[in-house]
């Protein structure tokens, strides 16, 4: 399975991917009681035992391409490649909730998207407003908050309304946060971040010297959110394509072939662990154990 990477990742104190179940570890038992503890439906150690707990990672963002493919290869139609992408995406946010992960960030339609054909643009949009009203009850069982990044102009408003009753609905849910990126371009993103902080400057609120990276944060679409610490990319491509360009800096890049409705519960879980043997050093060195 082809994947980029940035380094391994190499817990100080306890191996993270042994290759044996660390279901009997103390260590790795007391970390997933952690999670447990915020989401009481994750069985980490139930889902991947060769992986430590404290090993997973916090964020999780991913790219799901090849819904198109998928469909043009079985010769459907495109829509109903996207179709087959939402079921995906239904089996993968439960898996990420079992795992104990505690937040997720999916790009569902980019701001360059809107150069797709009309029909195909309509048909994402109608499926987004059912997929938002068949979540619904699930997001309440399951204690799970909803997020949404990218620009409200130009999205219908019956998409809005719903994204917004959603929002609301979810805001006080604390196992694990689903984030949508709809409408998202990240230099978009950082443009709009830009001017928010330039109009506090000219409004004499914010001297030059008073920004920093931090401010720029805090002015991004997913201020609050910490930063993915691993990329998930289907389809093959290599590249970024315009996703949180500020927030993947220092996350663990994987990329592999599969497309997006076939990627499953085993596909996330090899992710998982390749990330669980990397080593983030964030321009350090390699600390000695």
């Amino acid at each position: 399975m082809p994947f980029a990477r940035l380094g391994k990742l190499l817990w100080p104190t306890k191996a993270v991917h042994t290759g044996r179940s660390l279901a009997d570890d103390p260590d790795a038992r007391a970390a997933a009681a952690v999670i447990k503890d915020r989401n009481p439906k994750a069985d980490p150690l139930g889902r991947i035992p060769d992986v430590h707990p404290r090993a997973l990672p916090r964020h999780i963002a991913i790219i799901m391409d090849g819904n198109g493919r998928w469909a043009t290869r079985r010769g459907l139609p495109r829509a109903l490649g996207h179709r087959a992408g939402a079921k995906a995406v239904r089996v993968i946010i439960e898996e990420i909730g079992k795992l104990g992960i505690e937040f997720v960030t999916l790009y569902s339609f980019s701001m360059e998207n809107w150069k797709r054909p009309a029909d195909e643009v309509q048909a994402l949009m109608k499926l987004y407003n059912e997929q938002v009203d068949l979540q619904r009850d699930e997001f309440m069982t399951n204690n799970i908050r909803f997020l949404q990044i990218g620009r409200r102009e130009g999205l219908p408003e019956e998409c809005l309304r719903r994204r917004d009753d959603l929002v609301a609905l979810t805001k006080n849910n604390t196992a694990g946060t689903l984030v949508l990126a709809v409408n998202y371009g990240s230099r978009a993103e950082i443009t709009d971040a830009v001017r928010r902080i330039a109009t506090g400057v000219q409004a004499g609120q914010i001297t030059p010297e008073q920004i920093d990276e931090a401010m720029v944060a805090e002015n991004l679409d997913t201020a609050g959110i910490p930063d993915p610490d691993l990329l998930i990319r289907t389809a093959g491509e290599m590249r970024l394509s315009n996703y949180l360009l500020w927030q993947l800096s220092y996350a663990e890049l994987y990329v592999t072939g599969t497309l997006w409705p076939d990627f499953g519960p085993d596909d996330l879980h090899q992710a998982v662990r390749q990330y669980a043997q990397r080593d983030r050093r964030f321009g350090g060195i390699k600390q000695s154990r």
